[in-house]
């Protein structure tokens, strides 16, 4: 029997399955609820926002396809995730890398607040560690994941998300050092 409950009331699960059974509104709906949490990891994860609307494009038609490989240990938005980050991945690996950021009026960010600057700096050292390091840093510090659910999105141990992050953490620091002395304030 068909679930009557409106799209928006139904579970993640719930919806990912009914989409399985043929529902043709149900992983829409999936989409509307995550896309724009979907594109706040690609956008961290590749740092640029063309090849991030493109990886979040394959991950969700990934996703649509392979709905039947859910098998339900871990929640929806997990899976998705997973999958997100593997095509920003994909993607990121068939162009060459660089670690330039993109261009900034530097008349416009002397009129922000001092946390832009943090942030640019951020963002730049970040490009500059371990790609590991990089992505368990992005899920656990800025996307507030649990050490367990960034483990299982990058289908690695606990512990490697742990050291991942102490690791990167440090380089961080060391980069951030090396460019403002002692006293830079890092984010927390």
């Amino acid at each position: 029997m068909a679930d009557t409950a409106p799209l928006d009331e139904r579970s993640d699960r719930d919806l990912l399955a009914q989409h399985c059974a043929g529902d043709p509104d149900a992983f829409g709906e999936l989409f509307r609820r995550h896309k724009d949490r979907m594109w706040a990891v690609a956008l961290r994860t590749c740092r640029d926002p063309e090849l991030a609307a493109d990886a979040v494009q394959d991950g969700f038609i990934s996703a649509f396809r392979r709905a039947d490989s859910f098998r339900g240990d871990s929640q929806v938005t997990t899976w998705l995730h997973r999958i997100v980050v593997n095509a920003c991945l994909d993607r990121i690996r068939r162009i060459k890398p660089t670690s330039e950021l993109p261009e900034y009026d530097l008349a416009d960010r002397h009129d922000h607040h001092g946390s832009v600057d943090v942030r640019l700096d951020v963002q730049e050292a970040l490009a500059r560690i371990p790609e590991g390091q990089r992505m368990a840093l992005t899920l656990v510090d800025m996307h507030g994941m649990s050490v367990a659910e960034a483990a299982e999105v990058l289908d690695v141990a606990e512990g490697t998300i742990k050291s991942r992050c102490a690791r990167g953490r440090s380089a961080l620091a060391e980069l951030l050092r090396d460019k403002h002395g002692e006293g830079y304030p890092l984010p927390g």
